[in-house]
């Protein structure tokens, strides 16, 4: 089976893939093998209902090489339309599990994004748990916007490394758009994991396991943060309910 052959379902206009965990690393891993300039998107409610309200960013998903089922309402919604074992393929978990599977391969791995304090105790971090990993740099960017030869230099450092994945944190949709600005140009996988690098470094606490696994980790991202995120999970939710809502009634009618 080819593991880059894509199966999409419509997430209130977004094509996000049917895929599971095997499927997404294994499609990583054949880009990644032959140095491939790729982008992969981890789409929750907040990036679906962004993009369903954002016509240019809309695009940047829909260009996408791959759009997992990030968050328990996209994965639900999925499994109500066509794929009744759809997982949550989430940031975090993922760059988890392909940086274990590329320490056994020999496979490097570029870091972008974060605060430089934060690159240090994640690189501190992975290297204590996969012993053989390959972190082949890391690059904090400033706020502010890169000026054309400060971009290309970060690229040719990316370039030069010899990466197979890059694992862009930077948030939605920043982080998006980064990568579908740098496909073409940085030869490697682009991989946005946002929150991701502050968990594994241990600067922000993610939820435990059971609010992971009955689709609680937005409730517990809030309680964290209510300043920050208050208008994001009341309002974005809010609108993908309603946009799933819709859709589901229209699949009904027509099936009727």
């Amino acid at each position: 089976m080819n593991p880059t052959k894509r199966i999409t379902a419509d997430v209130i206009g977004c094509g996000i893939d049917i895929v599971d965990w095997g499927q997404a690393i294994d499609r990583i891993k054949s880009w990644a093998d032959n140095r491939e300039s790729k982008y992969v998107c981890i789409c929750n409610a907040h990036s679906v209902v962004t993009a369903r309200h954002d016509p240019n960013f809309m695009n940047v998903i829909k260009n996408a090489d791959m759009a997992t089922p990030d968050g328990a309402p996209v994965a639900w919604l999925i499994r109500k339309l066509s794929a009744t074992q759809q997982a949550r393929i989430n940031g975090p978990d993922l760059m988890w599990r392909y940086c274990s599977e590329a320490a056994d391969r020999g496979e490097s791995i570029y870091l972008y994004g974060g605060q430089p304090s934060t690159l240090e105790k994640l690189k501190s971090v992975l290297n204590s748990r996969f012993k053989n990993l390959i972190i082949a740099g890391s690059y904090s960017p400033p706020f502010r916007a890169l000026s054309k030869e400060e971009d290309d230099e970060v690229v040719d450092r990316i370039n030069a490394s010899g990466a197979g994945t890059v694992w862009v944190s930077l948030g939605c949709p920043k982080q998006e758009q980064w990568m579908a600005e740098h496909r073409g140009r940085i030869n490697a996988v682009m991989i946005g994991v946002g929150a991701a690098f502050d968990y594994h470094a241990g600067t922000i606490k993610r939820a435990p396991l059971w609010m992971q696994k009955n689709g609680l980790e937005w409730l517990h991202r809030l309680c964290s943060e209510p300043r920050r995120l208050w208008r994001r999970y009341f309002v974005t939710n809010s609108l993908f309910i309603l946009h799933a809502g819709h859709q589901l009634a229209s699949k009904t009618f027509r099936n009727s």
